[in-house]
């Protein structure tokens, strides 16, 4: 019989258990710092939660097992970004020690949920499974100036910044093609999801079924029913259920056409603070709805973007015997450019270059009082410059044929 860590009957994110050599953590519902509280009832929000301290006991008590192999278990929407990129680092230390970590995504893994799979060593999917990943996500309310925004948008870049280096160490997509990807928020099957590098096994059993409604502006993840933004919509790749669109159809109360709702003359919630005030379990679903919803896949743009960055290293190898290290370099990695804007950059390099030296030339000359010399020859010297305007003319040609030179 397998050990149990965790009490049974904890409504948390997960129960965690171990036999022998080997451990098992399901980790399933939204990834949070601490256990959500209703506001005005003072008690947890039932649900499943993947709480950041919950996690890290039980993953200190599998440490304290001894355990070789590591399972977990996964099928999360995302949510806090900080705390998905804790449970990834713990985990990528446990396996630097020497446990294998597998990871299989029951459901799905988006956002933070895509960020802690990566932390396996081996991602197992199903056809059915969905992995999104996509920029990081800012609130805003109140009243901001430019410098303000301009604060929040560099805050968001360096989240990026921590999340791609998770993603490239699984896939080894380069850093240009993931920040497409996470630009046009990326939706994947489990199929996609092993084809571009995020998945290393593909299993024919059906785990959690996705699918999309019929005029595919919802997305139905086990049952639950996920809204996406106004004017986007689920991805092609994603196949319609009619049944279980139309069965939660059904479920959806219609609204009574007097405008009320059923409990009398009161109006209906027109933004979330009113929602908030009148059911605000409804408005916490709703704001993690939200969070979720994302706009669909491009395929063709994150394909072709991928082509594009293959096709501008090579043009770039092409040349490279023409320049030095360092331009090529800068051009490949530190400042990503064109092979034609590379040999632009070379040749404005070279550009100055000759024209510092040429101007070092004329200086020395000026300084030598060269100019002021004549010649003694009755016969006049065709050859060497005597007026200030065949001197000039002669500086640009030297100038020039140096450029080309370099």
């Amino acid at each position: 019989m397998p050990k149990i860590i965790n009490n049974l009957n904890r409504r948390f994110y997960a129960m965690a258990t171990f036999e022998d050599d080997s451990a098992e953590i399901t980790l399933y519902g939204d990834v949070v710092e601490t256990q959500p509280v209703d506001f005005w009832t003072g008690k947890p929000i039932e649900g499943n939660f993947i709480i950041q301290s919950e996690f890290i006991s039980d993953l200190d008590n599998i440490i304290g097992a001894g355990v070789k192999k590591l399972l977990f278990r996964i099928n999360s929407f995302g949510g806090d970004a900080s705390v998905g990129l804790l449970i990834h680092n713990r985990l990528r230390e446990f396996s630097q020690s020497g446990v294998e970590i597998t990871c299989r995504v029951d459901g799905v893994a988006m956002s933070a949920g895509s960020i802690i799979m990566c932390a396996a060593d081996h991602i197992i999917v199903h056809p059915s499974s969905l992995v999104m990943i996509h920029k990081c996500l800012s609130g805003v309310f109140g009243w901001y100036n430019a410098d303000d925004f301009r604060s929040m948008a560099s805050a968001n870049d360096a989240w990026d910044d921590a999340m791609i280096p998770i993603y490239s160490r699984k896939t080894g997509l380069s850093d240009t093609v993931l920040r497409h990807m996470m630009s046009a928020t990326t939706y994947m099957t489990g199929t996609e999801a092993k084809e571009k590098g995020f998945a290393d096994e593909l299993t024919e059993d059906e785990g959690v079924k996705v699918a999309a409604s019929a005029d595919r502006r919802s997305l139905f993840v086990s049952g639950r029913r996920v809204a996406l933004a106004k004017g986007t919509t689920v991805p092609e790749s994603i196949p319609i259920d009619e049944k279980v669109s139309t069965a939660e159809a059904e479920d959806i109360e219609q609204p009574a056409d007097n405008g009320e709702n059923e409990t009398g003359g009161n109006p209906m919630p027109t933004n979330l603070e009113e929602l908030r005030a009148e059911n605000p379990e409804l408005a916490t679903q709703v704001e993690q709805d939200v969070r979720a919803a994302v706009s669909a896949e491009n395929d063709a743009a994150v394909s072709s973007a991928i082509e594009a960055e293959r096709r501008r290293i090579s043009e770039i190898d092409a040349i490279a015997h023409l320049y030095d290290d360092d331009t090529v370099h800068e051009a490949k990695y530190d400042k990503p450019c064109s092979a034609q804007e590379m040999a632009y950059r070379a040749a404005m390099k070279a550009a100055k270059s000759g024209s510092a030296f040429m101007a070092g030339v004329a200086k020395d000359n000026k300084d030598s009082h060269a100019n002021e010399v004549t010649g003694t020859s009755a016969k006049e010297d065709k050859t060497t410059p005597q007026t200030n305007a065949e001197k000039e003319a002669a500086g640009e040609a030297m100038a020039k044929k140096l450029r080309e030179n370099q």
